[in-house]
């Protein structure tokens, strides 16, 4: 039988094989490389408009009742990310390492904000346009850490917001090692360091469907 005969009578029957490339990363690779984040290179300067292109997702991700209700305040580097900085908290389960460390903090950040409060549909918009920014960012090579413990009436003073905050995404180009750890539902949660790397415990598969 002549070499490649079957692959040459597929291609008299069907037509020639187009082999088509896979552009750009899965959902499980996006969701792998999408760690919270707390240390960060400072010559990578986050732009507007990069912060731009992350918000641009809750234009096609879901809301409930469809009310979309959230508002987001861009801030770089250059428009009072100290101001920002001042006000949050990062790394409380690591309070012993004072994070982040010094010459790694984040410079730019997108501050969540409800027309309504924080009502349940919100805070379920909230969930989801965190996770999606989160993604959209690790897409672009960016790293992000979601904040919910920050002085909500200092930010909401220092850029003068009509709408109450209800997060801060902070963004930049990450300079920490992770690795994700499996665990069984009853051990321990909490993240930890060793070696220069951040662990992060996730419950097995086989624990989490019911």
């Amino acid at each position: 039988m002549a070499d490649n005969y079957l692959e040459n009578r597929y291609n008299e029957v069907f037509g020639t094989k187009k082999v088509t490339k896979r552009i750009g990363h899965t959902l499980d690779e996006l969701l792998l490389k999408n760690r919270s984040t707390r240390g960060y290179h400072k010559p990578y300067v986050v732009t507007s408009d990069q912060l731009t292109q992350i918000v641009a997702v809750n234009t096609r991700i879901g809301s409930g009742c469809n009310r979309q209700v959230l508002r987001f305040k861009l801030v770089t580097k250059d428009t009072g990310s100290e101001k920002v900085l001042a006000n949050i908290k990062m790394g409380a389960a690591l309070p012993e390492l004072h994070l982040p460390f010094e010459g790694t903090e984040p410079e730019a950040f997108i501050i969540v904000c409800s027309t309504v409060g924080d009502d349940k549909l919100a805070l379920i918009d909230l969930g989801m346009s965190l996770e999606a920014m989160s993604l959209r960012a690790v897409e672009m090579g960016l790293n992000t850490l979601i904040v919910g413990a920050f002085n909500k009436a200092n930010i909401k003073d220092a850029f003068s917001l009509a709408y109450d905050p209800l997060a801060v995404l902070c963004v930049g180009k990450g300079a920490e090692k992770f690795q994700l750890v499996p665990i069984h539902e009853k051990e321990s949660h909490a993240y930890y360091r060793k070696d220069g790397s951040h662990f992060v415990p996730k419950v097995v598969l086989e624990d989490l469907v019911i």
